[in-house]
This record gives structure tokens, sequence and C-alpha cells, in this order.
């Protein structure tokens, strides 16, 4: 297949617009057979490479791109360690991030993979920080970026990044997701930052401190047997019904007990997370040593975690 467009970046240094008909006729031809090859996939790359920004052209290029890394995982939606490095050498293949749909495609996939590799967690992350930090670098579709600044663009794809349930912690904010949080907070204070800024920073470190994670993704294979069609054991089954049935009382008795332990075992690990340890109180204080002054947002998450962890009636 070859696919042909009016964007051509070896041709000129000015990126064309793709055009919404043409977009459309994208859509057509490469979902024509149901999914995307490997050889469409990086003609869509090159595409994207030579266009201008475009809402249909970044929605379709993101779309197409997180159906291919997603569908190709075995089990469906365990991104491969090859897909990986495939997607970071053309998103990085000169250094930087290129385009709003391409940082948009990390965010996405992070948001409804079921797991990726760690090497493109940490390519988000350093990706995404690098562009508010330096201004180099797109974080929304047009419009300038100012460096050492937050802007009402980019608290939003933080927020979706350290939240996404394929991210550092999938269900939690990572350790490296807050010291993330922590030098961009460092790199911007009195910027004119966005106003929600501050929220995120707060909510992000008190996950990272107090929220309770009790789900790890299954690895790669244990997805694989789980996904196995299921075989049925005639001996075994007729084997069972051999053996004597518990009364109702019995099993009531033995399924609202394994149940109430299951419950209390919750609690405990809920309210053992919700306390600040005294490592994390360290590695806390650690980082608001690292300015020399306690800040006006240091101070907002130290409030935040106080009430919190004050007593209610």
């Amino acid at each position: 297949m070859t696919m042909s467009s009016p964007a051509r970046p070896e041709s000129s240094p000015d990126r064309a617009p793709i055009s919404d008909e043409e977009v459309r006729k994208l859509r057509r031809f490469v979902w024509a057979d149901g999914a995307i090859s490997p050889d469409e996939a990086a003609q869509l790359f090159a595409l994207n490479d030579g266009a201008d920004a475009a809402n249909d052209w970044a929605d379709f290029f993101v779309e197409a791109m997180c159906d291919y890394l997603i569908g190709r995982g075995q089990p469906r939606g365990y991104v491969t360690d090859a897909d990986a490095n495939w997607l970071i050498d053309h998103i990085d293949h000169d250094g930087r991030i290129d385009s709003h749909a391409e940082l948009e495609l990390i965010v996405r996939l992070l948001e409804r993979a079921e797991l990726v590799p760690e090497s493109l967690k940490v390519f988000a992350m350093q990706s995404i920080e690098q562009t508010v930090l330096t201004g180099e670098g797109p974080t929304r579709r047009g419009g300038s970026i100012q460096p050492g600044q937050i802007d009402d663009a980019e608290v939003p794809l933080l927020r979706r990044m350290i939240f996404a349930p394929a991210g550092d912690g999938p269900a939690k904010v990572s350790r490296s997701e807050a010291e993330m949080l922590f030098r961009l907070k460092d790199a911007t204070l009195g910027a004119d930052n966005s106003a929600e800024w501050q929220r995120l920073f707060v909510q992000g470190i008190a996950n990272h401190l107090m929220a309770h994670q009790n789900y790890v993704p299954p690895s790669r294979e244990e997805a694989m047997r789980r996904a196995r069609p299921y075989v049925a054991n005639p001996g075994r089954v007729l084997a069972g019904l051999k053996k004597e049935v518990a009364s109702l009382r019995e099993a009531r008795t033995a399924t609202y007990g394994d149940e109430d332990r299951r419950v209390a075992d919750h609690d405990r690990a809920f309210a053992a997370d919700m306390a600040v340890t005294f490592d994390e109180a360290h590695w806390l204080d650690r980082l608001f040593d690292a300015d020399g002054a306690r800040d006006p947002i240091e101070q907002a998450l130290v409030d935040f975690l106080a009430a919190e962890s004050s007593p209610r009636d």
C-alpha cells in the first residue's frame, strides 16, 4: 500500500495540512481489511512528520496508532518491548517530539493499554517534562509554549499521564512521577502558571503518599494463561461429584467468613497506606529542603495532608 498526501516533509520545511477529506479517505483505506499493517503504520508516521497541525488528522493518527500497537500485543492490550522501541524510535528520531499528535499518542496509549514496557513509561515522563521545562515541543494544537511555565494545556496532559492505568503506577502515582512533579514545581515557582497546577501537584503527591494500591496487572505470561480456552476434564468432574457435599449452613459460613476476612484485610491495608510512614516523611522532607525554603505550594500540600490525616467523626 502507498499513501499519498500533499504533506511531503522532504520537499519543503513548510508543513502542509492534511485536509479533512484526505483523512476520511485514509480512514476508509487503512481499516478496509479491519487491521493496520506494519507498513501502513510506518507510512502514517511519515505522513505525520510532514503534516501541519490539524484536529481531524491528529485524532485519526492517534486512534490508528493506538489500535495498531494495542492490537498487536499478545494478549491484546499488552504492548510488546519491540513495539515500544519501534514507537520511541519513530517519535524520537530527531531527538524531540515534533507534533501534538505524537505527544497525545503517548498519553492515550498509557490510558488505553493494559500494560506497557518500562522503557515507554520512562520515555513518556521525560518527554513531557522536557517539553514543559524547555518550551520546545508541542503540548497543544497550535500556539506557543513558554519555557518554565505550566499552562492550562499542560496541566490536563500531566494529570492524564500520572493517573493513566498503564502509567508508571497502575493505581496510584508512582515515586518517579511524584519526583517529576516536584522538579516541575521547583522549576516553575513564581511563574504565571495555570490556576489548576497547584491542585494537581497537591493531589498527585498526596495520592503517592496515601492512596491504596491493591491492583497489579498480571504478567504477560499470566494474562496469556488466563486467556486460554477452558478445557473440560470429565474425569475430574465426576470424581468431584462423589465427594460429600457440604451443608448449606456450612457453605454459607465458609463463604461469609472468607468475605469478612477479605474485607478486614482490605481495611487494614487501606488504613496502613493512608498513614504517611517514616520513610515517606523523610522523602518528603528531602524534597522540601531541595530549594531551601517552604514555598506556598509545598505548604498547601502540608495543609492537605494534615486535613486528610485528621480523625473524622
